[in-house]
């Protein structure tokens, strides 16, 4: 009976040992992409993009209300009698801010929508990254007991890699972005904010006075207030408008800007690690 020599033994245990803990990750990584809405790091990230797409929607109705507010008012028609009959449109000044405040409306609608996809998609792309781990320690796992350095070309480190970023790496970067946005971001935030609600107070005033009135008398009001309104939003038109684009460029920032450059760095880690070569 041929016997084992010496020298092979412990090569053979730590190739079993090494397979062993391969299994149990992969396990672990099958468990993780069955229960991903329960890992911590995808329900955080999930809830911040959540976030975002709540308060955008509720900066999307504002602006919304806004618009319809200034679109009824430049349809508002005045009768004129200078050497005939006719009618005028006094309030057509606010037609390049109604124009300005719908472009940017549009902008928040697609972030709204973009972050309400990611809050949807961060479990799913979850599920998917640990089941890429999992058959790659499944992989390397057979390779590590036959003895093979490189098992089907280096195609489970790569499998590796590509499945941690996606059930790690992605969330983490969303994650790291709900610990660092809002503190960045906090003062100009609310700055913006409070111009834009002090703007948006005075239409909605402005549009309850506007409803009570009735007659004659009440047209001859509406159009005063109209003017008023006008004439506020006129004045304050450019810190409208740069408060505005200032909201949407804190909203940018934390959907798309900080969260990419996150990304990126892991994804540079995560290459770098695919191109490292096993040693021996």
């Amino acid at each position: 009976m041929s016997r084992i020599p010496q020298s092979d033994a412990p090569s053979r245990r730590r190739r079993l040992l090494g397979a062993v803990l391969l299994l149990l990750l992969a396990v672990a990584s099958f468990w993780g992409a069955a229960h991903h809405r329960e890992m911590p790091q995808t329900a955080r990230a999930a809830d911040y993009a959540r976030d975002i797409s709540v308060t955008a929607s509720a900066t999307y109705v504002t602006l919304r209300t806004l618009n319809a507010f200034l679109s009824s008012a430049q349809e508002l028609e005045v009768g004129v009698s200078l050497i005939g009959s006719g009618s005028a449109q006094p309030l057509k000044v606010l037609e390049p801010i109604d124009d300005t405040v719908e472009r940017i409306a549009s902008v928040v609608f697609g972030v709204m929508v973009a972050s309400g996809v990611l809050a949807v998609t961060m479990g799913p792309l979850g599920a998917v990254g640990f089941a890429l781990l999992g058959l790659a320690a499944l992989l390397w796992a057979g390779a590590v007991v036959v003895g093979r350095v490189r098992p089907l070309g280096g195609a489970p480190r790569q499998l590796a890699v590509y499945g941690g970023f996606l059930g790690v790496g992605i969330p983490l970067a969303f994650l790291l972005s709900a610990l660092v946005a809002d503190r960045l971001t906090a003062e100009t935030w609310a700055e913006h904010s409070r111009v834009i609600a002090e703007i948006t107070a005075t239409v909605e005033e402005e549009g309850v006075d506007v409803a009570e009135a009735g007659g004659v008398r009440g047209m001859m009001d509406r159009v005063e207030h109209y003017q008023t309104l006008a004439s506020n939003l006129t004045s304050r038109a450019d810190e409208l408008v740069g408060s505005l684009i200032s909201l949407l460029s804190v909203y940018i920032f934390k959907v798309l800007v900080l969260p990419v450059m996150l990304i990126g760095g892991l994804f540079v880690i995560a290459r770098k690690l695919g191109s490292l070569r096993p040693v021996g």
